[in-house]
């Protein structure tokens, strides 16, 4: 053969190698084509609270529920930092649900307050849960008997931003103070407030949450502590300026030792992404419903969950996927 014909042919052989290994290689820069789903639990994360709170045992008795009942939903509860984070979360879509104060939701549902620059209207309810309610404790020689003697005194106020620092704010409104009124002001985690409490750091802290709180009896088994009072005629104010506020009792020992006091409380409650799928939030609702024993079983304050009490104090638009069971149930037209 001639040998200019064989370099040839050798050539073209090179070349057809050369161009299959380039075409081979785009094909796997590009990736294989997308693969149909496979078949599974869509993943849900639900922020909670600090996990020394109520918020956290509910949740992750929320997530029990689903592992144990739901097919097509795997719930992670994680701890979070507040009821404002919490309604942030879901704007951001790094949850698809929250537990949050009534108050914070439908600051965040309609853009007020903390959320004036950025409101989640995307939010929808789900379900309230119980109330939350407004606890100031102080240390018993303190001299503080109601929320005006805070004037002057070191307080914890709760994180930045938090559910439980837009209470306090107005707490101290319906006595005619601020925070410049106090002696220091410090942001605290509920677990930290505790700590400070404890160590006669500060002399009163306020905590936004379910009674019961591990939080505050882990201070008043060690140390004699209060509950401050809010009286009458302050209570009555707060109640026509902020309406999703409601008069309270802590009875007495409720935490050890520490005797009755009147305050104001909010509603806890789930909320969700409006984006979620109607057809599993229908599914999550009514498994939670029909398993609330569960819910029952995660803390004291769980046994508040009811059905019947579900939409009570529910701030904003329903999701349509909760709003189906409610439809079912004869709660809602």
């Amino acid at each position: 053969m001639d040998f200019r014909k064989v370099l040839s042919l050798v050539l073209v052989l090179i070349f057809m190698v050369t161009l299959v290994m380039v075409v081979g290689c785009e094909e796997e820069a590009a990736g294989p084509e997308p693969e149909e789903e496979v078949d599974g639990p869509v993943r849900w994360t639900i922020a909670s609270g600090w996990v020394a709170g109520v918020y956290y045992p509910v949740s992750g008795a929320m997530s029990r529920v689903a592992y144990e009942n739901m097919d097509n939903i795997s719930l992670t509860a994680e701890s979070s930092g507040a009821s404002v984070a919490n309604a942030r979360l879901i704007g951001t879509k790094d949850a698809e649900l929250a537990i949050l104060q009534n108050d914070i939701a439908y600051y965040a549902y309609n853009g007020v307050q903390m959320f004036e620059d950025e409101g989640v209207p995307e939010m929808r309810g789900f379900f309230t849960l119980y109330p939350e309610h407004c606890q100031i404790v102080a240390s018993a020689d303190s001299g503080i008997e109601n929320a005006g003697d805070l004037a002057g005194k070191a307080v914890a106020v709760g994180p930045l931003g938090s559910g439980t620092e837009a209470n306090a704010v107005q707490i101290l409104e319906a006595y005619d103070l601020t925070f410049d009124d106090l002696g220091s002001v410090e942001r605290l985690t509920a677990s930290e407030a505790a700590d400070f409490l404890r160590d006669d750091r500060i002399d009163a802290a306020f905590f936004t949450t379910g009674l019961g709180a591990a939080a505050i009896e882990e201070v008043a088994i060690v140390k004699d502590v209060i509950m401050v009072d809010i009286e009458d005629d302050k209570i009555d104010w707060l109640l026509e300026t902020y309406p999703y506020y409601s008069k309270e009792v802590i009875p007495a020992e409720t935490y050890s030792g520490v005797p009755e006091a009147t305050t104001v409380a909010v509603l806890a409650m789930v909320v969700g992404h409006a984006d979620l799928s109607e057809d599993l939030a229908y599914e999550f609702t009514s498994m939670l419903f029909e398993n609330i024993d569960t819910i029952h079983g995660a803390h004291e304050r769980g046994t508040l969950i009811t059905l019947d009490t579900a939409l009570e104090g529910m701030p904003i638009e329903l999701h349509p996927g909760a709003e189906k069971y409610y439809q079912e149930q004869g709660l809602v037209e």
